[in-house]
């Protein structure tokens, strides 16, 4: 039998095999590349592959407004993240001495619900902002089974610290759209915070 060509490709078939087993799917090629049928390693060359095209809304449907809300977070977080980081303290202790500055007494439990974290989470927060005397923590009077957290005056004067640049950007926010249109923004951010 003639050798081939130099350079072209030989192909195994599947009496190939040593064994005399047929060789499972398509023929594969001496250097190694595969047959149309060699699906597996194709989608896994392909989805490695880079993308050129940018994202659109095509691909995800009010895809601005996600960017808009993005960078708008960025900021609003950013202000008080620089103090916090300064404390050693993070965006959750921030959420903590929130919530509980907003409702003092407020149990536990309730606090869970509203951060939507793990008890282990909290737990570890809650210790933190505890021994640097920002929250106190009271045995509910009608059940004592309750652990009820209040603010102390260094966790209100904190609150406050890290508020006040929040409450001006929303506020140079709502001058820049307009006041006519606090409700609809207020609505609108309402509307967000609800399952989707």
């Amino acid at each position: 039998m003639d050798n081939p060509p130099s350079g072209s490709k030989q192909t195994r078939q599947s009496s190939d095999l040593p064994d005399g087993r047929p060789a499972s799917g398509n023929a594969v090629q001496a250097d190694g590349s595969g047959q149309a049928g060699d699906t597996g390693l194709t989608r896994a060359g392909a989805a490695q592959a880079p993308v050129f095209s940018p994202l659109t809304d095509q691909d995800v449907p009010e895809l601005e407004f996600i960017e808009l809300l993005f960078f708008a977070y960025r900021d609003f977080t950013g202000d008080p993240d620089r103090l916090l980081s300064s404390m050693d303290f993070g965006r959750a202790h921030h959420r903590v001495l929130y919530f509980v500055n907003r409702r003092p007494g407020m149990p536990v439990a309730e606090l869970l619900d509203i951060l939507k974290i793990t008890k282990q989470s909290l737990a570890r927060v809650l210790k933190q902002l505890l021994e640097s005397g920002h929250i106190v923590q009271k045995t509910g009077s009608t059940d004592r089974r309750k652990r009820l957290l209040y603010p102390t005056q260094r966790g209100r004067e904190l609150v406050v610290r890290l508020s006040r640049p929040q409450s001006r950007r929303i506020h140079a926010a709502i001058g820049q759209t307009g006041q006519e249109n606090e409700a609809a923004i207020r609505q609108f951010l309402a509307a967000m915070s609800k399952p989707g």
